[in-house]
Formats: C-alpha cells, sequence, structure tokens
C-alpha cells in the first residue's frame, strides 16, 4: 500500500526556487544556498507543518480543485522558508563544506553496497550509566570509513544528550553488478578518559544495487550489541 505526503514536494519545489532566485539576483546578502543549507531549510519548514497524505491520483485530483486553500497554504509555506533559511544562515553547520554539489551515489546508477547505519550505546561497566565521553572509530581494513555526508562524523565523539547512543552512516561501496551478496568486515575502537580503550569487530551482511532514494532508512539499520567500558584495574579483573 503506498501513500504520499504531497508537502514534501511543495516544501522542496518552493525552497529550491526561493534559492534559485537568490542565486540568479545575484546574492547581494551573501546567503549560503549550497545543498547542507537547502536540506536543513527543508527539514525546518517540514518539521512544522502538518503532512499531507494522499494514496491515489483521486487523492491529488482533490487537492488540485481546493487551489483557493492551498493559495493561502503556500503563502504560509513561504513565510515559514525564510523563517529557516535565516534560522539555517545563522546556525550554519561547522563541520560542512558548504559547496553546492551533492554526492554523486546519489545520480550515477551505478551499482553499490549501500551500507545500513550502524548504531550502538556504551556504558561504564562499574555503574552502568551511559558514558559521555567518548571517541569511536569505525574502520573496514584498518580505513577510516568515510561517511555519507558531513554531518556523520568518524571518528564520532559522543553527545551527553543521547545516552551513550553513537551513529555511523557509511558511503556506499561502488561495485561491478548488482545481486552480489557479500559479509563486510568492520572494526570499531573506543577510547574514553580513564577508561581501558575497547576493540570490537562485527560483519554486515550487504546486497549490491543501485541506489534509487535516500539512503538512510529504518529498515537500513544495524544495531551493535550494547557495550561496556572499565577502568584499567577492572579491565584486568573482567578478562
Amino acid at each position: 500500500m503506498g501513500f504520499y505526503n504531497i508537502n514534501e514536494d511543495r516544501v522542496i519545489t518552493e525552497v529550491n526556487a526561493i534559492f534559485d532566485l537568490i542565486e540568479k539576483g545575484g546574492n547581494p546578502q551573501s546567503i549560503c544556498t549550497c545543498i547542507q543549507c537547502r536540506t536543513d531549510t527543508i527539514c525546518y519548514v517540514l518539521n512544522r507543518m502538518e503532512p499531507h497524505y494522499v494514496v491515489s491520483n483521486r487523492g491529488l485530483a482533490r487537492v488540485a480543485r481546493k487551489s483557493i486553500k492551498y493559495q493561502q497554504k503556500e503563502a504560509d509555506i513561504a513565510s515559514l522558508i525564510y523563517k529557516g533559511m535565516n534560522q539555517v544562515q545563522h546556525h550554519k553547520r561547522p563541520f560542512t563544506e558548504h559547496t553546492a554539489k551533492a554526492d554523486s551515489f546519489w545520480n550515477d546508477h551505478k551499482p553499490i553496497f549501500i551500507l545500513p547505519a550502524i548504531i550502538g550505546r556504551i556504558f561504564n561497566g562499574i555503574n552502568f550509566a551511559p558514558l559521555e565521553e567518548a571517541q569511536i572509530e569505525l574502520r573496514h581494513k584498518q580505513i577510516l570509513v568515510p561517511m555519507m555526508d558531513s554531518n556523520w562524523q568518524n571518528p564520532y565523539n559522543l553527545v551527553r544528550s543521547i545516552a551513550g547512543i553513537f551513529t555511523f552512516l557509511p558511503c556506499p561501496i561502488p561495485t561491478d553488478s548488482t545481486g552480489i551478496q557479500q559479509k563486510l568486515g568492520f572494526s570499531l575502537t573506543i577510547k574514553a578518559p580513564e577508561f581501558e580503550e575497547l576493540p570490537y569487530s562485527f560483519e554486515v551482511s550487504v546486497m549490491s544495487e543501485v541506489l534509487t532514494g535516500n539512503p538512510f532508512s529504518l529498515d537500513r539499520i544495524f544495531r551493535l550489541p550494547d557495550m561496556y567500558m572499565f577502568p584499567p584495574d577492572e579491565a584486568e579483573s573482567n578478562a
């Protein structure tokens, strides 16, 4: 059963139109119009709108009949876009290069291994509290795994507000054809002040395919078992 939030198309189209208009006008205010800032603006607007779902062409036809109502909605969307743009410009992502180029994986239609988002949690092995400070490196064949874009970091530094959770979204790996199944080996190195370094190895099963949309999906998540770190003396006694 298919369903579709038509507000996504409205917002994406309008955001790109406004940013394109700024570029064509010479951009006198030096507004960043990169893909990342456009995407952040789109998320800002969609998170403040009620979704409008349709399941068929009849649903789209009903929307078309309500043109007067949606003229007002378009005005509301435009207002939200300018508010979002202002917020994004004042809080630009510090780890992003802010170029206008998209990742080639999204558009070249070549076979790749699409890797899942990798999620894990780290706890203090003494009191079982989530760690608040640690650095996690993800490697494949002893090389740091590149991430899908600059919103995902490797090494990853824990954030205190998310209870010891770390996440990675690795870049797809090019291959020769679709339908190839493999198990890829990865290793984690976890370092935290006053704790023994923790290594961990695991495998992920993947199938080569052609990317047709956003590689991030709740259906593409690889959950690691909970991990526990100990101070050096305790680590020896638990070995």
